[in-house]
């Protein structure tokens, strides 16, 4: 089998997908509002895979990316409050997003690929063909502390600095509990998972790795607190085995499949009806309407 371009782009981002959590874990707060992974996913999802390895690759880029998206649930509070959605023009603007989304979806449903592709012996033709290149980064399991600047980072500042004796020699998984204001990972000890090298916020990951199973570091400032973390577990790169990869390499085949599905039905639509345009004169449709 020949590989497409787009499988080898999506597998070569297959070694950083992150560690599955639970939907109902809280991955930020707006105000006094926990947001769940579960309320922001379908957001990320709606992304093109190439956006979304892009992300996978810069925390940084991610991070502003959920920031985004919660800002923009905040204003779409403020907006609705208001009845904007109820402007003429607004419901105008719905009614095309509404017939994109309509044709759209009923495209990828006409589209879809059946559910028992691909199969095995595909999925290990494609393991074996790539196979010293799907190489697993190295791998951080963590444990946090992380103390909230709230609205007083002067106080988070003094509360971080008071518990950076006691998370040099003490307990790190009691002292999560006690003190973390990251209360998914506080009821765990701390524990936040294993993450791979590169998407680990570069501040922390330049904290961690230089350092040794065990060690901690902190606190570590950033925009929305400091924190302290504690490595549990280090594991080296290696080359990933086919059960760690098969989620991926099914992922990037449906997606290759459905795209070309996507592009025979979208020519054969477009033989059937054939479409016609004058040319020259186009670019008045960016004119405005002098009748108005």
């Amino acid at each position: 089998m020949i590989l497409k371009p787009t499988t080898l782009a999506l597998l070569a981002a297959a070694s950083l997908t992150l560690p599955a959590r639970a939907a109902d874990s809280v991955i930020a707060r707006a105000g006094d509002r926990d947001i769940t992974i579960a309320q922001i996913q379908p957001y990320l999802a709606s992304l093109s895979e190439a956006d979304r390895t892009a992300l996978t690759q810069n925390p940084a880029a991610l991070s502003q990316a959920v920031r985004t998206l919660i800002l923009q649930q905040v204003l779409l509070k403020e907006a609705t409050a208001s009845d904007w959605d109820e402007k003429p023009e607004t419901q105008a603007l719905l009614a095309r997003v509404r017939d994109a989304a309509i044709s759209e979806s009923y495209l990828e449903s006409i589209t879809k690929v059946p559910a028992d592709f691909p199969a095995d012996t595909e999925i290990k033709e494609v393991y074996e063909a790539r196979k010293a290149e799907l190489t697993l980064p190295k791998q951080f399991r963590l444990a946090q502390i992380f103390i909230a600047n709230g609205t007083d980072p002067a106080k988070a500042k003094a509360k971080a600095d008071a518990l950076a004796k006691q998370v040099k020699s003490g307990d790190f998984a009691a002292l999560a509990k006690a003190n973390s204001d990251e209360p998914r990972s506080a009821a765990n000890g701390g524990e936040i998972g294993l993450l791979p090298e590169e998407s680990i916020q570069p501040a922390i990951r330049k904290a961690v790795t230089s350092l040794a199973k065990g060690a901690t570091a902190g606190p570590i400032e950033l925009g929305d607190g400091l924190y302290f973390v504690k490595i549990l577990d280090i594991q080296e790169p290696r080359t990933a085995t086919l059960d760690e990869i098969k989620p991926q390499i099914i992922r990037a085949l449906r997606t290759e499949r459905q795209n070309m599905n996507r592009q025979a039905y979208l020519q054969r639509l477009q033989t059937q009806t054939p479409i016609t345009l004058d040319e020259i004169a186009l670019p008045a449709l960016l004119k405005p309407d002098d009748k108005k």
